[in-house]
């Protein structure tokens, strides 16, 4: 068996290709930024056939960086943004429309007739989420009601829906399959999570043909092999999961009460809660963790929109820093946030106040502000929000989580990191290799084959970074009480 895996990492604003060898190290990355599309306020598109390019130019140039040949990879796993909703032509593999992202929110009136008609129980009791604009359901049926033709084309069974795993591998193999695993299924607001298949009355309520979807299959088996005209040898497509699922078994969050942060356009806490599904109490979903020979898992979520992207709007949108690295050191020139502090609800709050209509809002300026504080105050922000899905995880689990996996770019962050700690009173484990999301689909394509024997197998390859502990400031309560006032704040402009 050749030596190395290969792992499509489709991230929300670039495409990335890693090669890993047997002992988990990274061989060989390779990342392309592709283009973010605003046709109307509170709209994000992108273009499939670009996601689709720049994913096979980044896989094709790790090869290459790595010294290899393609026939020198074992297996291909794929990781991907979630919920993003692509519709295609079957026949000519050309997509209807742009893909709709799952940061968009031009269905989030229609989720609120949704809301109001007493919808959301039968959703959540089915599919384990709440009713919002960021999953798919709402993004196929808009497509099928505002784009010319296309749900004729739906209902005479000539289009594809998929997540964006799905509009890979449908190319990848060169149209031969369509399918998705369980866990971008569990997101799509259309599968049951108990049965563990389409949902026939979600369907009808949402006017969606079953003839769009693809089958659903396990996270870790040979669902079809590379099309001689992506590259000539046929290499086995082996390994599936949406992005933080990927990131919870790269982890190693293998362990119920184990939970993971990723910190990167948003930021998504996952808690594994074994092979029973727990509906939240506390406006958190319920997910697929995977499915891996026969056995399913399931973690409890929290979805916040805003993560490192509010680094991004400082660097592109108020010009304040040149680059996103230079946040720590802006920040860290002031002692603390000066009272000010930073809700960045730019595309609605999420879990777990899940208010579509917010928006952002900075507070607690006074003239003596300096581009220093508002630099601190969307750092803390990150922290903040993690804070309360940390909270609300613990009152679903019952239980105080013992410490915080963290990965994702911002994770280099130690001011950061050290807030995090000191705001949730939990020590945070950084690993070494914080490419944990590529890496969880490297391990679920590399047990297909018996690249790695089993779970055991790969293990041992997690391995601490730095651990970060809580310092038990005395302002800890003082700096939470302010946070509030500024989520009250916003919830009230809102309205």
């Amino acid at each position: 068996m050749p030596d190395f895996i290969l792992s499509f990492d489709q991230g929300t604003t670039s495409s990335r290709a890693i090669v890993f060898d047997r002992k988990g190290n990274l061989i060989a990355i390779s990342q392309k930024e592709f283009t973010q599309l605003f046709p109307q306020p509170g709209w994000v598109e992108h273009d499939p056939i670009e996601i689709w390019s720049s994913q096979l130019a980044v896989a094709t140039e790790a090869i290459v960086r790595a010294g290899l040949r393609p026939g020198d990879i074992a297996a291909i796993g794929i990781t991907n943004q979630r919920e993003t909703t692509i519709l295609w032509d079957r026949e000519t593999g050309r997509p209807v429309y742009n893909a709709i992202v799952w940061q968009d929110r031009r269905t989030s009136d229609y989720c609120d007739t949704l809301r109001a008609a007493g919808k959301g129980s039968l959703i959540q009791q089915r599919t384990g989420l709440v009713i919002d604009a960021y999953f798919s359901a709402t993004k196929i049926r808009w497509m099928l009601d505002h784009v010319p033709g296309v749900r004729e084309l739906a209902e005479a069974g000539k289009l594809a829906f998929g997540t964006v795993d799905s509009w890979l591998l449908w190319n990848l193999t060169g149209g031969k399959v369509h399918a998705t695993d369980v866990t971008n299924a569990s997101r799509t607001m259309l599968f049951n999570i108990h049965t563990l298949q389409w949902d026939e009355e979600l369907l009808k309520l949402f006017d969606i043909p079953g003839g769009l979807l693809p089958k659903v299959c396990s996270s870790s088996e040979i669902y079809g092999h590379t099309a001689g005209q992506v590259w000539a040898e046929r290499i086995p497509v082996a390994g599936i999961a949406g992005d933080q699922q990927s990131a919870l078994f790269g982890q190693m969050c293998t362990g119920a009460g184990m939970v993971k942060n990723t910190y990167g356009t948003g930021c998504f806490l996952l808690m594994n809660i074994g092979d029973k599904p727990i509906l939240s109490r506390n406006n958190l979903v319920t997910t697929v963790a995977w499915k891996i020979n026969g056995q399913v898992r399931y973690a409890l979520e929290g979805s916040i929109f805003i993560g490192g992207a509010v680094v991004q709007w400082l660097r592109d949108g108020l010009g304040i820093i040149a680059s996103s690295g230079d946040v720590e050191d802006m920040a860290e020139s002031v002692p603390d946030n000066g009272g000010v502090y930073m809700v960045p609800a730019f595309t609605g709050l999420g879990a777990p106040h899940w208010l579509q209509q917010a928006r952002g809002m900075i507070t607690g300026m006074t003239r003596g502000t300096k581009a220093a504080h508002i630099s601190r105050a969307a750092l803390e922000s990150i922290a903040f929000q993690t804070m309360e899905v940390v909270r609300a995880m613990e009152a679903d689990a019952g239980a105080a989580i013992r410490e915080l996996r963290v990965d994702g770019g911002a994770v280099a962050n130690n001011l950061l990191m050290q807030f995090q700690a000191d705001i949730i009173g939990v020590k945070v484990v950084r690993p070494e290799l914080t490419e944990t999301t590529a890496m969880g689909a490297a391990y679920l394509a590399g047990l297909a084959v018996g690249f790695w024997k089993d779970v055991e197998d790969i293990r041992q390859q997690w391995k601490v970074d730095r651990t970060f502990e809580p310092a038990g400031k005395e302002n800890v309560a003082s700096l939470v009480s302010g946070w509030n006032k500024a989520v009250k704040a916003c919830k009230v402009w809102s309205e």
